[in-house]
């Protein structure tokens, strides 16, 4: 007996290994079949004061499911693929507040919200589905941002390799077969790790001036007029928030006004009596936090050479009126001036300009305007925008609506002529004179290639700040072009106020697996394991003969029958 121990030996190690082939085989069924890949955007993970927000995990392995799923099912270990167009909000929101069970949410976005959608301007006839849809996207993202979600949501585009896998798990949910470990489906997978605290994150602001002409002997500082404009973002998708409207189209018309001023400051025959200061400023949608640092570091003759602050917000989605809104009193005699003059502009471009008052509360730290930063600083100023009452807190900030299909090339035009004319009429004392400096027949024309081209970049540059370092290529492009214009171009950094607490992770990769049944696999491994034990017992037989094959199942003989 003692020659044959090394061929059973051989033998057992072929078994295990053949065995181990088997499981390998079946282990790899879930994972040889990819429908597609995608790229999806995870909802922002914030805190204020402490208090969770936004999505609190990233990784997601579950199967797929949509709405038509039947009722009373099990969703704990499934991810809802919605489209957009076909949401219930109330369902959601059901969902959400009740804090039921779920998986994961992936929401699927038409292509007309995404920035590489090059063919998503406006018309002229906006389509009043695209705006029912913004609306619900809009309330939609309102909902997730003020919410604790304790399970992964993220947001993809809708292309045919996702319309595909969405109608074969629709069809399935329709027939009374979701997708399970029993009944197979498609799975969904995203790995990544946890998420982390951003720490210390960085806002920055950036300032030009165009310096005014003083006359020989005039020891007097010459008076200021600030155009400022924020240009970070916030939104339920960081990846996303471009902010095509908020405020894209404040930094847009502000980079065109030092342009146009720029050329009439060249020539010191037409260079005003007026200092002209321009601010990018960051933080915008935290209480306009980074505004506030700006000012700050201003000493008090600065500060109180401000003749007035011009903040431009949202103006690129109107068709007939814009609005001045300000903290002062409308009888003031600094805000009737300012009103005047824009309003008498605005009448003889066509269109009305309105005037709105709301009083500041220096104790409560909600900042709704910019211009409530400078009125808090006892410094005169007015926010222009399209927006006719205050925006609550992270709203229209710029997020999934805010795109270039909603964005009005033409209201942009019409908001910087607005605005430099009304400035230079100021500037050059030619108050109720019709008088165009900025007519469009000449060298100070507005440049709509100019304003198209920016605005193109801005929709489709996410700019939440917390997510933009020091010398983000955006930021330095932004100084680049005020440096063209203006003179004495200042970065400052600053650190956000520790209200507001954020964590990485905001994109990621999306695997989608077609999976097999645990039937099929059973199935699988039964055929495979016939298939090799008939393929071993055959070899075993033909190459060492029946007594070998009939001798590895034997029970070996005991010590004592050894012995004997």
């Amino acid at each position: 007996m003692g020659p044959r121990k090394p061929r059973d030996h051989e033998m057992l190690e072929s078994v295990y290994s053949m065995i181990a082939l088997v499981f390998i085989l079946v282990a790899c069924v879930e994972l040889c079949d990819a429908a597609t890949v995608v790229d999806v955007y995870r909802l922002i993970q914030y805190d204020i004061s402490g208090a969770p927000f936004g999505s609190r995990l990233a990784s997601l392995n579950h199967h797929a499911g949509s709405l038509h799923f039947p009722p009373g099912a099990d969703l704990s270990r499934t991810v809802l693929m919605i489209p957009v167009r076909d949401l219930n909000i109330t369902f959601l929101e059901e969902y959400i507040v009740e804090r039921q069970p779920l998986g994961g949410l992936l929401f699927l976005l038409p292509q007309m919200f995404s920035f590489e959608n090059r063919d998503g301007t406006r018309s002229n006839h906006q389509d009043h589905g695209n705006d029912l849809l913004k609306n619900l996207m809009a309330e939609l993202e309102q909902l997730l941002i003020h919410a604790n979600v304790p399970y992964p949501v993220y947001f993809a585009f809708e292309d045919d390799d996702i319309d595909a896998v969405l109608a074969d798990v629709k069809r399935n949910d329709a027939i009374g077969q979701p997708a399970t470990a029993t009944t197979g489906g498609f799975k969904l997978v995203v790995s990544a790790p946890d998420p982390k605290k951003l720490t210390s994150p960085t806002i920055t602001n950036i300032q030009g001036w165009l310096p005014g002409l003083k006359t020989d002997g005039d020891a007097s500082q010459l008076p200021t007029i600030a155009i400022v404009a924020s240009y970070d973002t916030f939104g339920a998708a960081p990846a996303l928030s471009v902010g095509s409207d908020s405020n894209g189209s404040g930094i847009v018309a502000l980079l065109e006004i030092a342009r146009l001023f720029s050329l009439l400051y060249s020539n010191p025959k037409t260079r005003g009596r007026y200092n002209l200061l321009f601010g990018l400023t960051s933080g915008g949608p935290y209480n306009y936090n980074g505004t506030q640092k700006w000012l700050r570091s201003f000493d008090q003759r600065l500060r109180e050479s401000i003749d007035y602050a011009i903040c431009l917000n949202s103006i690129g989605s109107w068709d007939n009126e814009l609005l001045i809104h300000v903290s002062k009193p409308p009888e003031n005699a600094y805000i009737k001036q300012i009103f005047e003059g824009f309003s008498n502009v605005a009448e003889e471009l066509g269109f009305k300009v309105g005037l709105k008052h709301k009083k500041i509360n220096i104790s409560n730290p909600r900042v709704a305007w910019e211009h409530e930063q400078f009125s808090r600083l006892r410094v005169t100023a007015a926010t222009l925008s399209e927006l006719f009452t205050a925006p609550e807190l992270l709203e229209s900030t710029g997020g999934l609506v805010d795109s270039r299909h909603f964005v009005n090339e033409t209201a942009i035009i019409r908001s910087v002529k607005l605005v430099a004319e009304s400035l230079a009429r100021h500037i050059y004392d030619h108050q109720g004179k019709n008088i165009k400096i900025f007519a469009d027949d000449s060298s100070l024309a507005v440049n709509p290639s100019y304003i198209q081209s920016w605005l193109d970049l801005l929709s489709r540059t996410p700019r939440v700040a917390p997510f933009l370092s020091k010398n983000d290529p955006f930021v330095m492009a932004l100084k680049k072009e005020l440096e063209d214009f203006t003179h004495e171009v200042n970065v400052q950094h600053e650190v956000l106020d520790g209200m507001f607490t954020f964590y990485d992770s905001t994109k990621a990769r999306l695997n989608i697996y077609q999976v097999a049944s645990v039937t099929f696999d059973l199935l699988l491994l039964l055929v495979l394991g016939s298939y090799l034990i008939v393929l071993f017992s055959f070899l075993v037989i033909t190459t060492r003969g029946l007594d070998d094959l009939i001798s590895l199942f034997r029970r070996p003989p005991s010590r004592k029958v050894k012995t004997a």
